[in-house]
C-alpha cells in the first residue's frame, strides 16, 4: 500500500484508521513492519522525522518527535498497532478490509487500537500542518506486541532506549474516554491506573493409580474443590485510592438509590454482599475492588487409563495498584489451603496513587466537546503498555475519546467479531487529542 501524500489527510482520521486496519498485524506473529512503514511515510510526507527501533526487524517500533518551544516537558502519545486474532469468529464483513458501512468503520483494531493510533496521528499531523505552537515536544510512539506481553514493543523501548523518553511526565494512551451510561448519566472514564497481570500456577497432587479402580480424594477431586472454591468465593476487598475516587465522584452525580448504594461499596463489610445484589452492574465494579484470578489452562494426565498424580492449573491473575504478586499469592494460599501449591510470576506492581496533574485539562476538553459529559478517573482491570512507561516515572492517561451512542457496547466489541467504530467518533477523538496538544504546558500541567 502506498501512503497518501495528501496534506489534508489529518482531517479524515477514519481514512488513516482504514489504512492501518488493512495491514494484518495479528499477534502472534505480529508482522507489524509494513504497517509501521505506512506510518513512517505518512509522517515523512508531513516533514516529521522518525526513528525506527526493533528487537526483531519484523516487529519494529516507531518514535516521532514534533518540536515544541521548550517551556514545558515533552508529552508522549503511545499506541500499539498489533491486534488479536480473528480465528473462528463469524464476522459480517472481512476483518482486514477496513470497510465503511452505514457510518461505521469495520475491522480488527477499529477500537483496539488502530482507531486510537489514527486519532494520535491526525492530531500530530494537524499540529504540524497548522503550525500549532506547542509548549513542549510531542513524542509519538507506535509500538508492536502490546497484545502479547509487549516484549518486542514498549517493554523493549523502555528497557533498551529509556533516553528517548527523558523528561516526560505524562502520556496519552489507551484505554478510556468512551462513554458508559448509569442512572441516566453519561460518564466518560479517563484511565489513570491499571491492574497488573500475573501468571499463577496452582498445583494439586494425589496418588496415581489404574483407571479401573475408584479413586477418592485424589488430584482430580482436589482440582474440583479448588475450582469450586474459586467460583464461589472472592478474594479480600481492597479500597484503593483510584477506586475510592471513581466511586465517590460517580455517586455525587447519580440519582437515588444509586447515590447511596455506590458509596456502600467502599465499606469492606458490605462490599461483597452489595455486589451480589447488583446483578450485571457489578461486573464494572467487582474487579476494581479485589485482586482476581481466573483458571484458563489445565495440564494433567497422560493416558486415559492412568489416574494422574499431579495437575497444574494456569491462572490469569490481576493485582490492584500497589499490590504485588506476593500479595496475591498470600491471598490464594489463605483461601485454598495447604492442598494447593501456589506459585506466581509477576511484574513490578503499579503505583497505588496516580499523578492526577493532567486530569483537569482532559476533563475540561471532554466537557467542551460533550456538555453532558461527566469525566471520572478510572482504573482499568486489564493491562496496557502504560505499565512499562510507569517504570520511567511516566503517568499514562487512557484518553482516546469517542462519543459512542448509548446502544453501542464498547466492551462487547473489543477483541470480538464485528469490531467497529463510528466514523464520527474518530473525528471526535482526533479533535480532543489535538486540543490536548494545544493546551498542554499550562501552568498547572508543566
Amino acid at each position: 500500500m502506498t501512503p497518501t501524500s495528501d496534506p489534508t489527510i489529518y482531517q479524515r482520521p477514519a481514512e488513516i484508521a482504514q489504512a492501518l486496519i488493512r495491514f494484518d498485524t495479528t499477534n502472534p506473529p505480529g508482522n507489524e513492519a509494513a504497517c509501521i512503514g505506512y506510518i513512517r511515510q505518512l509522517l515523512a510526507d508531513a516533514g516529521i522525522p522518525v526513528t525506527i527501533l526493533a528487537r526483531d526487524p519484523a516487529r519494529p517500533n516507531l518514535i516521532a518527535r514534533l518540536p515544541g518551544q521548550g517551556t514545558a516537558p515533552p508529552l508522549l502519545l503511545q499506541g500499539h498497532i498489533d491486534v488479536v486474532n480473528t480465528a473462528n469468529q463469524p464476522w459480517q464483513h472481512p476483518p482486514f478490509a477496513g470497510e465503511v458501512i452505514d457510518g461505521y468503520l469495520w475491522g480488527r483494531g477499529a477500537l483496539d487500537m488502530k482507531g486510537g493510533v489514527a486519532m494520535m496521528l491526525a492530531a500530530m499531523l494537524r499540529a504540524r500542518a497548522e503550525g500549532t505552537p506547542l509548549a513542549g515536544n510531542v513524542v509519538l510512539a507506535c509500538v508492536s506486541d502490546e497484545e502479547n506481553f509487549g516484549e518486542y514493543g514498549a517493554g523493549f523501548l523502555v528497557a533498551e532506549h529509556p533516553d528517548l523518553f527523558s523528561g516526560i511526565r505524562y502520556a496519552l494512551g489507551e484505554f478510556g474516554g468512551f462513554p458508559f451510561y448509569l442512572g441516566g448519566r453519561r460518564f466518560y472514564p479517563i484511565m489513570v491506573a491499571e491492574k497488573q497481570s500475573c501468571r499463577v500456577f496452582a498445583t494439586v497432587r494425589g496418588p496415581a493409580g489404574h483407571g479401573s479402580r475408584p479413586m477418592r480424594g485424589g488430584a482430580m477431586a482436589r482440582l474440583a474443590r479448588m475450582l469450586t472454591t474459586l467460583d464461589t468465593h472472592r478474594l479480600p476487598v481492597h479500597i484503593t485510592p483510584v477506586g475510592r475516587l471513581m466511586i465517590e465522584e460517580m455517586a455525587a452525580v447519580l440519582p437515588a438509590p444509586l447515590n447511596a448504594r455506590l458509596p456502600a461499596l467502599l465499606d469492606p463489610a458490605q462490599t461483597d454482599a452489595l455486589l451480589d445484589r447488583m446483578g450485571p452492574e457489578a461486573l464494572g465494579f467487582d474487579p476494581l475492588l479485589h485482586n482476581t484470578v481466573n483458571a484458563t489452562i489445565v495440564h494433567g494426565g497422560t493416558q486415559t487409563n492412568v489416574i494422574p498424580s499431579k495437575i497444574v492449573v494456569e491462572m490469569d491473575g490481576r493485582t490492584l495498584p500497589g499490590f504485588s504478586g506476593a500479595a496475591l499469592q498470600a491471598e490464594l494460599v489463605a483461601l485454598l489451603g495447604d492442598e494447593v501449591e501456589i506459585a506466581v510470576q509477576a511484574e513490578p506492581p503499579t503505583a497505588a496513587t496516580p499523578d492526577m496533574g493532567l486530569f483537569p485539562t482532559l476533563s475540561a476538553i471532554l466537557r467542551e466537546a460533550d456538555p453532558e459529559a461527566l469525566p471520572i478517573p478510572y482504573m482499568l482491570p486489564a493491562v496496557t503498555d502504560g505499565r512499562y512507561f510507569t517504570r520511567l516515572g511516566i503517568q499514562t492517561y487512557g484518553f482516546l475519546p469517542m462519543n459512542l451512542p448509548e446502544d453501542f457496547d464498547f466492551y462487547a466489541s473489543i477483541h470480538a467479531a464485528d469490531e467497529r467504530v463510528p466514523v464520527e467518533a474518530l473525528d471526535f477523538g482526533a479533535d480532543a487529542v489535538y486540543k490536548v496538544l494545544q493546551r498542554f504546558g499550562a501552568a498547572e500541567n508543566a
